[in-house]
């Protein structure tokens, strides 16, 4: 697969990884002897970032639009998102209250599925 594929696999910013990682193929095995015994590049990385924009979204409990739609555009590292955290400015804020109205309501229409398909059975 691809270096691209392999790193959103293993939830990694692919510019940050090393050349060899980014110059050649990864095989499925490779892949899967990465996640099982992760080495030391790839541990740091996923500790302190950078990080892609799906896991900076999550540490922050915002949605990936809810990034673009603030602005953020490039990966942070681990200490940029606590600082967010500790300090959250007014985008964070709403974008977290936008986030969970948006999961509240994911959850409300699985639940009012869930019930059409109990009472039709």
């Amino acid at each position: 697969m691809k270096p691209s594929t392999a790193a959103a696999k293993l939830d990694v910013y692919l510019p940050a990884t090393p050349e060899e990682f980014r110059a050649g193929m990864v095989t499925r095995d490779e892949l899967a002897a990465l996640q099982a015994d992760p080495p030391a590049w790839l541990t740091d990385l996923r500790r302190n970032g950078p990080h892609p924009r799906n896991v900076v979204a999550a540490r922050l409990r915002v949605s990936t639009s809810g990034l673009a739609r603030a602005g953020v555009t490039e990966a942070l590292t681990t200490e940029e998102i606590n600082a967010l955290i500790a300090e959250p400015p007014e985008w964070l804020e709403r974008e977290r209250q936008t986030f969970e109205e948006v999961r509240r309501e994911e959850r409300r229409i699985t639940a009012r599925d869930a019930d059409r398909r109990a009472t039709q059975s």
